[in-house]
């Protein structure tokens, strides 16, 4: 009699955790739409010395997301590599910013179209003394009518700063703590 009501009951938990299970599908999941695809420019490395200072830019690298199924671009193409300043005046330079144009092969600018991401500008806001060099990371947007009809041949680098000594003036306050 145990025998059977052992029995019975093992059988009604295997049919209730059968039939909790049914409506659960197994979790697979969804393979990517988008990826990511990395187009290097040549040269990646230029230099190019001006009257203060000497620009270098290395390892650039255009980095765009592509549907897998249409192969149409879906967001804003990037422009990473990287940047280096050397100041090689006699004065310190105040580096306070730089942008980026994207020009096609008759020197006109490419436009953004409405709708993209637009970043053209990394910000320094720094002196550079003369000998002194300052490296940072570039990640600006390029315009996709840039990529995708391969228009682009030159990339115009803007650095703003200021070609002169210099002054700075300490000023010390004198003040007295008062207790309340």
């Amino acid at each position: 009699m145990f025998a059977k009501i052992f029995f019975i009951s093992a059988l009604g938990l295997l049919f209730i955790f059968a039939l909790s299970n049914c409506d659960k599908r197994a979790d697979v999941p969804e393979a990517a739409k988008t990826e990511e695809v990395t187009v290097g420019l040549t040269p990646s490395t230029q230099e190019v010395r001006s009257e203060f200072f000497t620009l270098g830019l290395n390892r650039l690298k255009i980095i765009k997301t592509i549907d897998k199924s249409t192969k149409e671009l879906v967001a804003t193409p990037s422009l990473r590599g990287g940047i280096k300043i050397s100041n090689h005046s006699n004065d310190i330079l105040d580096i306070q910013g730089v942008t980026i144009q994207y020009l096609d092969g008759a020197g006109n600018p490419i436009p953004f179209k409405t709708g993209e991401k637009m970043v053209t500008v990394s910000t320094f806001w720094t002196d550079l003394s003369p000998g002194k060099e300052l490296e940072s990371s570039l990640d600006v947007t390029i315009p996709m009518a840039a990529v995708k009809a391969n228009l682009l041949n030159k990339i115009q680098v803007r650095v703003v700063y200021v070609p002169s000594p210099l002054k700075r003036e300490t000023i010390q306050v004198p003040v007295k703590m008062i207790v309340e």
